[in-house]
């Protein structure tokens, strides 16, 4: 294969559909921000308190309103235009992004306020994720998905890469405010490429009706379907007892190296060259993905975290974290794609949702967890803890592969939990 070939083959869905490219490039600037807005969030807490229960606290107020709404999230997202969905919770996260920023600018930033306004993050995060996780198939179509997700979580591990080393040398600089305000302003790009897009051009997928009790139907059919429930399982337990590093970086870079910001910044950034990587090789390859790559990868996922735990120097440690990030993003893209592609399509929104309920979701369990654990053990021994953990889910998930047969799930199954589906 020519290199021209392989580059067409890694981004065919961008190349196959306009309103994909304006999302994808929009994503990238959101995204650069978004991490900007994290690191910055992290360091803000950690400054106010030195508290790793605190770093716990604020992530779980950030992903919590997943769980209590969530569901009704990919409710939403089955029943109305995703686009128009979007473009309101991409404005809101805009508006708090400015008003975090306005209240560290102006010196009476307080941790309760930010409690506040990570809670409130959390509640449009439970509106926009369904929503987005089930909108590629809109702007590709099924045949690109695999691909388009690849490319996305790319994209936003790119950012990754820039995102956390810009805030490190920013807070540095200038403060922490300005990680906020220039947040809330990359939210333009990804609303101007909403606003652009051909709505004529989209792969309009069926609707719900708008009857009660599609919630209940959603997680019935889901837990009813072995193609989603296992993969759905496995996903949980690695995102709330291994997924929760971000919590311990700030710990790892002053109380293990005594390092600053931009430490910690390059630490994040490392994984995120990893994880580029990784989204990468896999938009690349296309491979179907499957529960023995889901628990390969769970088990590359612990071998990477272990070498960080033991590394000796922080040059050692940043190098590590890029097989961390390569392993991670590969096991949730294998996850993603496979909820994705067995889901139905009037379903998708809600079977979406409940993969962020599993991913965002667990951090209210998970960090606390984590941040608690990083300060009582010491940020390696929680490193270690977490890879130990990914390497048992990795050998179980492979040894109840090998002694069970594949079942099928039942094509009329929709239709059985679904009350009046009705397409639209």
């Amino acid at each position: 294969m020519s290199a021209v070939e392989a580059l067409q083959r890694t981004f065919a869905s961008a190349r196959s559909s306009r309103n994909f490219r304006l999302f994808l490039s929009g994503q990238f600037v959101s995204a650069i921000g978004t991490w900007m807005n994290f690191t910055a969030s992290g360091w803000l807490v950690w400054r106010l308190t030195h508290s790793g229960s605190a770093l716990g606290v604020n992530s779980a107020l950030a992903f919590g309103p997943m769980l209590i709404l969530g569901a009704w999230g990919g409710v939403l997202a089955d029943r109305f235009d995703k686009r128009k969905i979007l473009l309101t919770t991409q404005s809101t996260y805009a508006l708090l992004a400015f008003v975090m920023a306005t209240l560290i600018g102006t010196d009476v930033i307080e941790l309760w306020m930010v409690y506040v306004l990570s809670a409130l993050t959390g509640f449009v995060t439970a509106m926009d994720n369904p929503a987005r996780q089930s909108f590629y198939v809109e702007m590709v179509g099924e045949a690109e998905l695999t691909n388009a997700v690849s490319l996305n979580s790319a994209t936003f591990m790119g950012a990754k890469v820039i995102g956390p080393a810009i805030a490190g040398v920013i807070i540095g600089a200038a403060g922490i405010a300005w990680c906020f305000g220039l947040d809330a302003i990359s939210y333009l790009f990804v609303i101007g490429a909403l606003v652009a897009m051909r709505p004529q051009d989209l792969h309009r997928q069926p609707r719900t009706t708008r009857d009660r009790g599609h919630m209940v139907a959603g997680m019935k059919y889901v837990w009813r379907t072995d193609e989603l429930r296992r993969p759905l399982v496995v996903l949980a337990a690695m995102f709330v007892f291994v997924f929760q590093w971000q919590v311990i970086l700030p710990l790892l870079s002053e109380l293990t190296f005594d390092a600053g910001p931009r430490e910690f910044g390059l630490l994040s950034a490392s994984a995120g060259v990893g994880a580029f990587v990784g989204a990468i090789t896999i938009a690349h390859g296309n491979h179907s993905p499957s529960m023995r790559r889901l628990g390969s990868f769970a088990m590359l996922v612990g071998a990477a975290m272990l070498f960080v735990a033991i590394s000796p120097t922080l040059p050692v440690a940043m190098l590590s974290m890029a097989p961390v990030g390569f392993a991670a993003l590969s096991f949730m893209i294998t996850g993603n794609t496979m909820l994705q592609t067995h889901a139905k399509p009037q379903a998708r929104g809600r079977v979406m949702a409940l993969y962020g309920i599993v991913f965002l979701g667990s951090t209210p369990f998970g960090a606390p967890l984590a941040g608690w654990l990083g300060q009582a053990l010491g940020p390696r021994a929680e490193f270690g803890l977490s890879g130990m953990i990914a390497i048992a889910i990795g050998v179980v998930v492979l040894g109840l592969r090998r002694r069970s047969q594949t079942s099928q799930s039942n094509d009329g199954e929709v239709a059985n939990v679904e009350p009046a589906i009705a397409v639209r």
